[in-house]
C-alpha cells in the first residue's frame, strides 16, 4: 500500500465526512427548538473532514517509513533468509533485488540467491499492505466518529477549523526557515570534520588548491587545500565580469522600458527580457562552451594573445552576465516605476530634460531598489555551477587574465562530491567547507539586499 493510495483514501473518506457533518448541521436548522447555529454547516463539515483526513495522512507518512522496515524484518525471520550472506552489504543487495521483483519494479533478479526471497517479500508486502489499510480505515472511523458526535448547535466549529488552518499556514511558513537551518547544520557538521584535519588558516588563506583523494586521510597535507584561488575565481567571474555585463545592460534596459518605450513596445520587450531568467543554466553552459568561448579564443589570437584558452573566465563571465540581466532589470524597473510621479513631473517643470531627470532624480531616488537587485544578482552569479563547469575550466589559478581557464567554488564542490572518493577523506569533506563559506557569503548578500529593499519600501509606501 503506497502512501499515495493511503492519501487518496484519506481524501475520499474526508469528503464523505464533510458531507455527513454538513448534513447533520443542516438538520439542526430544521429543528424548531434550535434558534441558530454557532457556525455555518460548511464549517461543521470541514471539522469532520479534517479529523478524518489529517490523522490518516499523518499515519500514511509514518507507515511509508515503517512498513519497508517491517517487511524486511519479516523476510529476514523467514526460513528462506537463512542462506543469506553474513555481510550486510551483500545481504542488502540481494534483498533489494528480491524486493524490486516482488513489488513489480523489476522483472528478474541478477543474483540467484534472491529468487528464494521473492515469494516471502510478496507475502510480507501483502500482509502489511492489508494492515496499513485496516489501520487507516480504523483511524479514519475513530476520528470521524469522534468529530461527528461533537457536532451540536452551539459547537464552535469555525474557530476550531480556522485554528487548524492557521497551524497549517504556520507550518508552511516555517518550511523555508527549517530548511535553511537544516542546510546550515549539515554544512557546519561536515565542515567541522574537515577543519579537524586541515587548519582553517591554511584553508582560508592558502594560495594553492590541489586536493589528493589518494593521500593519507589521517595526516593530510594542509598546504594543498588553500581556497584563495577558488574564492578569487568565484569573485572574478561572478562578481566582476558578470556584473560588468549585467549592471549596465540591466539598468539601461530598465530606464528605456520605464521612460522611453511606448506601452506596446514595453508589453513585448519586458516579457522577452524576463524569458532569459527561465532558460535552463545548462543551455547557457552549452552556449558558452560551443559559441562564446571559441569566439573569444579566436578574437584573442587575432589580437596577438597566444596563450588564449578555449576555456576562459571571460566566456563564463559574459554568458553569466547575460543570464542575470533580468535580475537587475526587473528590480530596477520596479524601483524606478515606484518613484512618485510628482518628483519626475517637478523636475521636468523646472526645465530639466528627460535625461537629466533620469540621472539626477529618478536613479538616485530608486537607488536602494537598484542596489538590492544588484546584490541579488551577485548572489545568484556566485552560486552558478553549469556555466562554470562547461566554459571556465577546472584550473585553480590566482590570475587576473580573463583569457585563462579558471575555476570557482561551485565547480570544486561538484568535482569533490561526484567522484569515487571516500566520504570521510578530507578531499571530499573540503566540498562541505567550500559550501559552508559560499552559504555564508550568499546569505550575507541576501540579507543586505533585503535590508536595502526594506529601506526602499519605507521611503515610498
Amino acid at each position: 500500500m503506497t502512501p499515495v493510495t493511503l492519501i487518496l483514501i484519506a481524501l475520499g473518506l474526508g469528503l464523505a465526512g464533510w458531507l455527513a457533518g454538513r448534513a447533520k448541521a443542516w438538520s439542526f436548522q430544521k429543528d424548531e427548538s434550535v434558534k441558530r447555529l454557532t457556525a455555518r454547516p460548511n464549517y461543521h463539515g470541514w471539522y469532520v473532514a479534517i479529523w478524518i483526513a489529517l490523522p490518516v495522512i499523518l499515519f500514511a507518512a509514518f507507515w511509508s517509513i515503517a512498513s519497508p522496515q517491517l517487511v524486511n524484518m519479516s523476510v529476514l525471520a523467514s526460513s528462506a533468509a537463512e542462506q543469506l550472506p553474513e555481510t550486510s552489504f551483500q545481504r542488502d543487495v540481494i534483498m533489494s533485488e528480491a524486493s524490486a521483483v516482488a513489488s513489480g519494479r523489476a522483472t528478474a533478479v541478477f543474483n540467484p540467491d534472491a529468487r528464494a526471497l521473492i515469494e516471502p517479500f510478496r507475502e510480507a508486502m501483502s500482509r502489511y499492505n492489508m494492515i496499513g489499510l485496516v489501520l487507516s480505515l480504523l483511524i479514519a472511523f475513530v476520528g470521524g466518529a469522534w468529530a461527528f458526535l461533537r457536532i451540536k448547535p452551539d459547537f464552535t466549529a469555525r474557530t476550531r477549523v480556522e485554528r487548524v488552518i492557521m497551524g497549517v499556514l504556520l507550518l508552511a511558513s516555517l518550511v523555508a526557515i527549517l530548511t535553511t537551518f537544516g542546510i546550515f547544520a549539515s554544512l557546519v557538521v561536515e565542515a567541522f570534520r574537515f577543519f579537524t584535519s586541515v587548519s582553517p588558516i591554511d584553508f582560508l588563506f592558502g594560495t594553492f588548491w590541489g586536493p589528493d583523494p589518494m593521500s593519507n586521510a589521517e595526516n593530510p597535507d594542509g598546504s594543498r587545500y588553500g581556497a584563495i584561488p577558488l574564492f578569487w575565481g568565484t569573485i572574478f567571474i561572478g562578481a566582476i565580469i558578470a556584473m560588468i555585463v549585467a549592471i549596465p545592460l540591466g539598468l539601461m534596459s530598465a530606464i528605456y522600458l520605464t521612460q522611453y518605450a511606448n506601452p506596446r513596445v514595453r508589453a513585448w520587450l519586458k516579457p522577452a527580457l524576463e524569458i532569459l531568467a527561465g532558460v535552463p543554466t545548462v543551455v547557457y553552459g552549452y552556449f558558452a562552451a560551443l559559441t562564446v568561448a571559441p569566439a573569444i579564443r579566436d578574437a584573442a589570437v587575432a589580437v596577438g594573445i597566444s596563450n588564449a584558452s578555449s576555456e576562459s573566465a571571460l566566456a563564463a563571465g559574459l554568458v553569466m552576465g547575460v543570464m542575470i540581466i533580468p535580475f537587475v532589470s526587473s528590480m530596477a524597473d520596479d524601483s524606478i516605476a515606484a518613484v512618485p510621479s510628482a518628483m519626475r513631473d517637478g523636475s521636468l517643470a523646472m526645465g530639466a530634460t528627460t535625461s537629466e531627470t533620469i540621472k539626477r532624480v529618478l536613479v538616485p531616488a530608486a537607488l536602494p531598489g537598484i542596489v538590492a537587485g544588484v546584490m541579488l544578482a551577485i548572489s545568484r552569479a556566485i552560486g552558478e555551477t553549469m556555466i562554470v563547469v562547461m566554459a571556465a575550466g577546472a584550473a585553480a589559478k590566482l590570475t587576473a587574465n580573463p583569457f585563462e581557464a579558471m575555476t570557482t567554488v561551485t565547480f570544486q564542490i561538484v568535482a569533490m562530491l561526484t567522484g569515487e572518493n571516500s566520504a570521510d577523506h578530507p578531499a571530499t569533506l573540503s566540498a562541505y567547507a567550500l559550501g559552508f563559506v559560499l552559504f555564508i557569503v550568499t546569505l550575507g548578500l541576501n540579507f543586505i539586499a533585503l535590508r536595502v529593499v526594506k529601506r526602499f519600501r519605507e521611503a515610498y509606501e
